[in-house]
């Protein structure tokens, strides 16, 4: 084979082992290519404390108010200002403050690595921690993701604002849930990029309640991981 022959046939299989990883992974891992990344979550100073004791003081003494309050507010952010949270408007301003200066916090370091499974499915294996993702398989034919309770549906995507619990993210969403005589299953799965274009993240979720609306279980996952600097994200 001629030299510029070998070549192009080498590009030609460069190009078609980056075009057989689903576009929901592309620019976040690379085909049986590990890579390291940190259990986590993003918390604020340690001194937003104090205003959270006050705003539990002031849940307990009026419960009712509180879980009507909680429900009608926006998921995922702050509570509105309300008197009744037991914070003046400067505590309130404060704990505003300290909230949005959240950093991640690594817990523990993982290792993640995109497989491709029998029958064309797609898995992100994980160390640690993290393991429970990898339970999970992609199917790109049908955008979901197969999990050992069910099939997770794509929902809409994410577009998280800076004050939101994790901050400012992008991402797309996957989610199961089902209802029997025995109670409630609920499973999340999501990957997206920060928005400081630095990293990407993996969020998970698995509830179980009872009929009775006990929480049975519930754990939850954030993993970051960097982005190439030459990845392009398509969320």
């Amino acid at each position: 084979m001629k030299f510029h022959s070998f070549i192009a046939a080498l590009l030609l299989c460069s190009f078609a082992t980056a075009e057989e990883v689903p576009k929901i992974f592309s620019g976040y891992f690379k085909k049986d290519i590990p890579l390291k990344g940190q259990i986590g979550m993003v918390i604020p100073p340690q001194e937003i404390d104090k205003y959270v004791a006050k705003v539990q003081a002031a849940a307990r003494k009026d419960q009712k108010w509180f879980r009507e309050f909680s429900a009608s507010a926006k998921h995922g952010l702050p509570l509105p200002y309300d008197e009744r949270l037991g914070l003046t408007k400067e505590e309130y301003a404060e704990y505003m403050k300290l909230w949005n200066a959240r950093e991640f916090k690594a817990k523990e370091d993982v290792m993640l690595l995109l497989r491709q499974s029998s029958g064309g499915t797609w898995t992100v294996t994980a160390t640690g921690g993290a393991s429970t993702i990898s339970t999970l398989r992609y199917l790109p034919k049908e955008d979901i993701i197969q999990s050992p309770n069910g099939k997770l549906q794509r929902i809409g995507d994410i577009d998280a604002e800076a004050s939101s619990v994790l901050g400012a993210w992008t991402g797309k969403e996957w989610k199961f849930e089902e209802e029997t005589s025995l109670g409630k299953t609920k499973e999340n799965f999501a990957i997206g990029t920060f928005a400081d274009k630095k990293h990407g993240l993996i969020v998970y979720r698995m509830q179980e309640l009872s009929v009775a609306g006990t929480r049975l279980l519930d754990k939850s996952l954030v993993v970051r991981f960097p982005l190439s600097s030459t990845s392009s994200k398509k969320n």
